[in-house]
């Protein structure tokens, strides 16, 4: 939902649908959350995006895709996924939040979801300021925004973020991916932001393909952060059906009773390289990728 409303000058709200059948194929898979990836322009509506697509129809939009949800009995993640500073159009993926409209995105949405806890606030997708990297820079920046080393804007701390959040009286969970795409947790409870109410979670995004990667990091990185802290893997994945190592790692999570949801519930094709995890909406038949993550959620309590 953070794309069909803003490429190609605007042509729909989602790529697939959003009814209660879609959503009882999903439940199908023994799930019980749906991460909503949503975009700061369409939501706000501004930028010249199309207004058939954004502002108002927008919100209405996610508030009835949460509705839908919520009547299946799911939990709902709340993600920002697309994001841009000033004029530029949100299309893509940015390193931080931006001061000129996600603190005014989080104020909103925060007041129209609050008093619905079964509703979580993943502030942003994958933070990757510094330029990538894992530093004291980047880890400084992500808590506290301003002017950061690997891009031109001002950015919004994470700090900022919690406090706008929590001003609106919203009680929900606020989830927070660390740096380097949301792959580090390395130093997230020494940059914990403050939050009165102590309701916070760590996100964190772990592919095949990222530096942390093995057993051994998480042991040493992540169980640690698990051991403070809720932790929820928000993306997770691999782009050549690697089922040994998705398997390990799924069984390392459910030891740590840790949840995850996969990537990505969406029909781009067939080949593992697309993360693809069905080839239909309403039979939610599995990929080959599809079926590795189908078929350890089948074998849970």
């Amino acid at each position: 939902m953070e794309s069909a409303c803003i490429l190609n000058g605007g042509w729909g709200f989602s790529e697939g649908p959003r009814d209660l059948a879609s959503v009882q194929a999903i439940k199908s898979w023994k799930t019980n959350a749906v991460r909503v990836q949503m975009n700061e322009d369409c939501w706000l509506g501004i930028n010249g995006t199309n207004p058939t697509w954004t502002g108002a129809p927008y919100q209405q939009m996610i508030k009835d895709w949460v509705a839908t949800l919520n009547q299946a009995g799911m939990y709902v993640i709340l993600d920002l996924q697309w994001s841009a500073p000033g004029t530029t159009l949100s299309t893509g993926q940015s390193p931080m939040p931006d001061k000129d409209h996600t603190v005014t995105f989080w104020t909103q949405v925060a007041t129209a979801f609050k008093g619905n806890d079964t509703v979580i606030f993943d502030v942003f997708n994958e933070p990757f300021p510094d330029n990538q990297q894992d530093t004291v820079a980047a880890w400084t920046c992500w808590r506290d925004g301003g002017t950061c080393s690997g891009f031109s804007y001002q950015a919004a701390g994470m700090q900022q973020l919690v406090t706008a959040i929590r001003a609106t009286g919203a009680t929900n969970v606020i989830d927070l991916g660390g740096v380097s795409y949301s792959n580090s947790l390395t130093q997230w409870l020494v940059y914990k932001p403050v939050d009165p109410l102590n309701n916070l979670a760590a996100a964190w995004h772990v592919y095949n393909f990222n530096v942390c990667h093995t057993i051994a990091c998480f042991d040493s990185q992540v169980a640690p952060v698990i051991a403070q802290v809720p932790v929820v893997v928000e993306e997770v994945g691999t782009d050549n059906c690697d089922g040994v190592w998705f398997n390990a790692l799924l069984n390392w999570l459910d030891a740590h009773q840790t949840g995850y949801l996969s990537w990505v519930w969406d029909t781009w094709g067939t080949a593992c390289s697309t993360f693809s995890l069905i080839t239909d909406y309403y039979a939610a038949t599995p990929t080959t990728w599809g079926k590795i993550y189908h078929d350890h959620l089948a074998l849970l309590p």
